[in-house]
């Protein structure tokens, strides 16, 4: 199992199971970990919104979130991130 310390290190999956093999192969450090819970600098800079989401779909999220050792809402902010980042390179 090999260890990574920075988020970049982590590529742009091109399927489902190109993700699947790079997570059974690869981890986050511990401390990059403990950041990302922390929330370092970026708490200061967040805002606090609410979304409503299906139960189920939560309990998903979660699962997969333990998965890869994040936490969720780190993980759904991701997500977020690199959709906007693939919409804005389309244009």
């Amino acid at each position: 199992m090999q260890t990574f310390a920075n988020w970049e290190d982590v590529p742009i999956f091109d399927s489902e199971a190109a993700e699947t093999a790079f997570w059974s192969e690869n981890r986050p450090d511990l401390r990059l970990m403990d950041a990302a819970v922390a929330g370092g600098t970026e708490t200061s800079e967040s805002v606090t919104i609410s979304l409503r989401i299906d139960p189920r779909m939560l309990a998903r999220i979660k699962r997969l979130a333990r998965m890869r050792f994040l936490n969720y809402q780190s993980m759904i902010k991701q997500w977020l991130s690199e959709r906007m980042e693939e919409e804005l390179r389309e244009r």
